[in-house]
């Protein structure tokens, strides 16, 4: 493997465990805070750490059209948030991050529905093998499905729309204000849900939300640098050391059981996720399969 594949092969390592840490922190707020204020109040300060990035929009202010699509998109992302800050507080770590990995799917599906992209009978297969992955992590009839996993399946497809529409604008605006502009319309749409379920929050929950704007974004730079640097279908299968991480913490941290259904659930859906890539790579057509870190908050 050459320097700059193994420069990219660890700003994905480190991509997975920076993410893994924002569920952490995440899952020990969710005991005191509701969902919406989580959300709102992480969107908030993240809008404010993306600040002194948004002098884009002074040289090229976007036209009413994409203004459109950053509004949409906020509605998109930040009711899928709410579900997932949700979902985060009512079921363990691991398994919230294996059924995090189906969203790269739902964009799969996505770019066929929206973008007219043409899908061929092996990606038509991995769909398939990927929703057999989400099976065994949920075992309906042999385990309960709880309102916790629902929203998690439910934030899925939203957060797929928001990375399509992220797509569509991303030739025309540059990453920062991409992100900026998805973090002023979060926050405008978790907005109201958070003021209905307001509480008072203490220091210690402000400080880890701080803490997980700061490790998100932080998340969001090294995982650019991974897929500039490595081929998606390098640096896809890494995605999986995030489930593991997430295991390891919900153990030390949480109390959580390792449940292998989970793993292997999780490892089905990754490898999918990562034929997926491949093909895309191989046929050289335009990518819109992400690494499932690329649709995180």
């Amino acid at each position: 493997m050459g320097n700059k594949m193994l420069e990219g092969v660890l700003w994905m390592v480190a991509t997975t465990l920076l993410f893994a840490l924002v569920t952490a922190a995440v899952r020990y707020v969710g005991t005191s805070l509701p969902a919406p204020q989580m959300a709102f109040i992480r969107y908030g300060l993240g809008l404010f750490l993306m600040l002194p990035f948004m002098g884009g929009l002074i040289t090229h202010w976007p036209s009413k059209k994409h203004w459109q699509f950053y509004a949409i998109r906020g509605v998109f992302h930040g009711i899928g948030v709410m579900l997932w800050f949700y979902a985060m507080a009512h079921v363990p770590m691991a398994e919230v991050t294996a059924l995090g990995y189906l969203v790269p799917i739902f964009v799969s599906i996505g770019a066929v529905i929206f973008l007219g992209e043409v899908i061929q009978f092996r990606r038509i297969i991995a769909i398939i093998v990927a929703f057999i992955g989400a099976l065994i992590i949920l075992r309906p009839g042999f385990v309960e499905i709880g309102w916790g996993q629902l929203a998690q399946l439910s934030a899925g497809p939203l957060f797929a729309c928001s990375y399509l529409i992220a797509k569509t604008v991303s030739d025309n605006a540059s990453p920062s204000v991409i992100v900026g502009m998805l973090s002023f319309f979060c926050t405008l749409t978790l907005f109201p849900f958070a003021w209905a379920v307001w509480v008072h929050p203490s220091w210690v929950d402000l400080g880890l939300l701080f803490l997980t704007a700061i490790l998100a974004t932080s998340g969001h730079y090294t995982m650019t640098r991974a897929i500039k640097i490595a081929p998606l279908t390098l640096t896809q299968p890494i995605t999986f050391l995030q489930l593991v991480w997430a295991s390891v913490l919900g153990i030390l941290f949480f109390q959580e059981a390792v449940d292998i259904f989970v793993l292997i659930g999780g490892g089905v859906v990754v490898s999918a996720t990562t034929f997926i890539a491949h093909r895309e790579a191989k046929l050289k057509s335009r990518q819109t399969t992400p690494p499932s870190t690329a649709t995180k908050l």
